[in-house]
């Protein structure tokens, strides 16, 4: 089990990383975007994961990871129960979230010219 404060203090603890409100929750993000949110609840934490890990995840814990609902979810934003995870378990993947989040946006590819 993890707090909400411990939490915080987690995803804070990331270089260059700043809280700001994202609607009725707190965000958590690097200079590029956004990683983590908190809801004001704190029993929940959502992160933006790869597809790859999110379904790796949901599989080896699904009472700990689960995909958010709908399309977000497919886009790989994963909810973390705090209530189950533990520190062992969240902080490699709040790390991973952290990196992602850290990365230049990748350029759209180059339009090729059309010919005549």
């Amino acid at each position: 089990m993890i707090s909400a404060a411990r939490f915080r203090e987690l995803a804070l603890s990331f270089e260059g990383t700043t809280e700001v409100p994202h609607m009725d929750r707190a965000a958590f993000r690097t200079q590029r975007r956004i990683f983590a949110t908190l809801p004001t609840d704190g029993a929940t934490a959502n992160l933006q994961l790869e597809r790859d890990l999110q379904e790796a995840l949901c599989e080896a814990k699904p009472e700990a990871f689960a995909p958010v609902p709908g399309g977000w979810g497919r886009m790989g934003y994963t909810t973390v129960n705090l209530r189950v995870v533990s520190e062992k378990d969240l902080l490699p993947v709040l790390t991973e979230a952290h990196a992602r989040a850290s990365e230049p946006k990748k350029k759209p590819p180059a339009k090729r010219a059309r010919r005549r």
